[in-house]
């Protein structure tokens, strides 16, 4: 195979049939790496907006099991990516996140802004770091398979195109980011989560190199000191110069899915979707807004 191999490939495919087949071999084969952190950064972007970063320490997930949150949120979504909505494995993995989303409160306009996270940060990111750009196909078959996970999560008003999915983000993110103390504990400690990955002399490295990922309107929701400009040289380039490392790669001849990505630490002998996310029901809580307790109806005759 050549390097341009497979977007020859997804170039002969219909972006708004072949969404699936696109979007799993521009996520597994092209940019498994670079999807990866760009979806995490999407993650944590939310963080900013109070209403979802405040009630998510309450909950408590992201502060005291952060692992365990970053592990069945990858593998649920991932689920689906590698077996596909109609799949009993994807049905089972949407089911699993509408029932832990059903327990809580949601806003319709959080839970689409979250959804518009995973359609624009990975573009971004690999426009800015991957070794080559999004091609239109790709971001046009992204767009289709967040509008369909989307309906299958019941969020009302989806956006149709890429477009408008990025004019959703950008003002959500200007009229909702804010500071808030609960926000800024669910941010430390996913910055520590990141930084446990590596060995312990390097975390204050992965921690300053992380920052340096955010861009200013992150770190002033979060009140972050601004990182020098020459640690964000210094951290844009290398992510750059790796760019270029991975351009002269064969390309991949085997898909690479979440489930093999060393930051999944909780299953190393393996899961079972079903048995995935947390379980409201039981006393567990893992979503971000605690759904009010109804008050005693009227009394039946």
């Amino acid at each position: 195979m050549q390097r341009y191999d497979w977007l020859k490939e997804i170039r002969r495919l219909d972006p708004e049939t072949d969404f699936l087949r696109i979007y799993r071999t521009t996520a597994t084969y092209e940019f498994p790496w670079d999807i990866a952190r760009a979806l995490e950064l999407a993650l944590y972007r939310t963080y900013a907006v109070p209403s979802i970063g405040r009630l998510l320490a309450e909950t408590a997930e992201l502060t005291d099991r952060s692992q365990k949150r970053y592990d069945d949120t990858a593998l649920l979504l991932d689920s689906v990516v590698e077996h596909g909505f109609d799949s009993d494995d994807g049905r089972t993995a949407i089911r699993r996140i509408n029932q832990m989303h059903r327990a809580y409160d949601i806003s319709n306009d959080d839970m689409r802004y979250v959804l518009c996270t995973f359609v624009v940060m990975p573009k971004r990111w690999i426009d800015s770091y991957g070794w080559r750009r999004l091609s239109e196909h790709e971001t046009r078959a992204t767009t289709a398979y967040y509008r369909t996970l989307g309906r299958h999560m019941g969020i009302r008003e989806v956006p149709g195109t890429f477009a408008d999915f990025e004019r959703c983000l950008d003002d959500y993110e200007a009229a909702r980011f804010g500071w808030d103390e609960d926000a800024r504990r669910v941010s430390d400690a996913t910055l520590d989560l990141m930084a446990s990955w590596y060995p312990a002399p390097l975390a204050p490295l992965v921690r300053g190199a992380s920052k340096a990922l955010l861009d200013d309107s992150l770190l002033r929701a979060f009140r972050y000191e601004r990182p020098k400009p020459a640690t964000r040289a210094v951290v844009h380039g290398a992510l750059r110069l790796r760019a270029k490392a991975v351009r002269l790669l064969t390309p991949r001849r085997t898909p690479h899915y979440a489930r093999q990505n060393p930051e999944i630490k909780g299953y190393p002998t393996g899961f079972r979707i079903s048995e995935l996310g947390t379980f409201p029901q039981q006393g567990a809580q893992g979503c971000p807004v605690p759904r009010p307790v109804p008050g005693p109806g009227p009394a039946q005759p």
